[in-house]
């Protein structure tokens, strides 16, 4: 790829769990163009991640929605403007990383940059010019940009997701007012968007009563749309755990789990946050993809198939191993 590449939009309108995945591809982009102008088109939400990771990201456009595209409502009559605003910033690169490219590839050609990039399958349009790869499907959804990366000849950086904490959002979670001490709790994540990821509540119960039996308070994570959930995982316990769904911001949510003795969660955007975080523990899969959607360190974050083995009992000894590991130094109440 040329180095006089001045200004670069990414288009991934997806969720946090995705966006997290692209970062490894994204900090190799910015490694071999550091001048350049980034842009980052997302789901509105994803402003907030923009403004948390500035050294990537310069500028953030929120997607309007397009028809047959799921993540996004959209009215017909802002698809235009849209596509006026981007066609006026004059790109020089577009990358394509939503998807296969079947429904996108046409759109952002209309985005106008001089060069696009991206995946396509094999019997699906793509936009003229060798920049366009096979949407590699058998591989993790972070090396699958990477790949990307690669055939535009752009070294990566690396293959670790990243989750900056600021003074913002140890003052969140400060404002919680929560009595729980620095890895002495487990994070219980029962949520999902997708109803299909979720593991049954009844599951989750018994494994953060198996939390309190081996000595950590049990902390239920969750956004508000989740809490009903949450609540069911609740009621089900023998013991009470400290409830937390609704109540953060994503980065006191973010602090919450960095100081975290271990997490349980269905393979989600939480997941992928406690592994930018470092935070280890136990992943439960229920979609059948878990080479393509856990998280990317698997040796501090174990991620169980439970659709080809469903075993509540090898769910705890996961678990009661990782409570077992040592606590790190920065976790330590004695190095306090």
């Amino acid at each position: 790829m040329h180095r006089d590449i001045q200004k670069i939009v990414i288009f991934r309108a997806l969720q946090l769990g995705d966006l997290l995945c692209a970062i490894p591809a994204v900090r190799a982009l910015r490694r071999h163009f550091p001048k350049a102008d980034i842009t980052l088109v997302g789901l509105p939400w994803a402003e907030q991640f923009l403004q948390r990771f500035p050294r990537y990201f310069d500028a953030f456009e929120a997607f309007p929605g397009y028809p047959g595209l799921p993540e996004q409502h959209y009215a017909v009559r802002d698809i235009p403007r849209f596509l006026a605003r981007m066609q006026a910033e004059k790109f020089d690169l577009a990358l394509q990383m939503q998807g296969d490219g079947t429904l996108v590839n046409p759109l952002i050609e209309l985005f106008g940059a001089t060069h696009t990039a991206g995946f396509y399958t094999g019997t699906g349009y793509r936009p003229p010019g060798d920049l366009f790869i096979p949407y590699p499907s058998q591989v993790h959804e972070v090396c699958r940009h990477l790949l990307l990366m690669q055939h535009l000849e752009i070294p990566h950086q690396g293959l670790d997701l990243e989750f900056p904490l600021t003074d913002r959002d140890y003052a969140d979670f400060e404002a919680l007012g929560l009595s729980v001490q620095p890895g002495r709790y487990v994070c219980i994540h029962p949520g999902s968007r997708a109803t299909w990821r979720r593991w049954p509540p009844l599951a989750f119960a018994n494994m953060a009563d198996q939390c309190v039996e081996l000595g950590y308070e049990t902390v239920l994570t969750g956004t508000e749309e989740e809490l009903p959930i949450v609540k069911q995982v609740a009621r089900l316990m023998h013991s009470t755990p400290t409830i937390v769904a609704g109540k953060t911001s994503l980065g006191a949510m973010a602090v919450l789990i960095k100081h975290a003795k271990a997490i349980l969660s269905n393979c989600t955007g939480t997941s992928h946050l406690a592994s930018a975080l470092g935070t280890p523990g136990v992943i439960i899969s229920m979609d059948g993809e878990p080479n393509r959607w856990r998280p990317i360190n698997k040796s501090t974050l174990l991620t169980i198939d439970w659709i080809q083995t469903p075993d509540l009992r090898l769910v705890a000894e996961a678990l009661a191993d990782k409570l077992a590991l040592p606590l790190p130094i920065e976790q330590s109440i004695d190095s306090v």
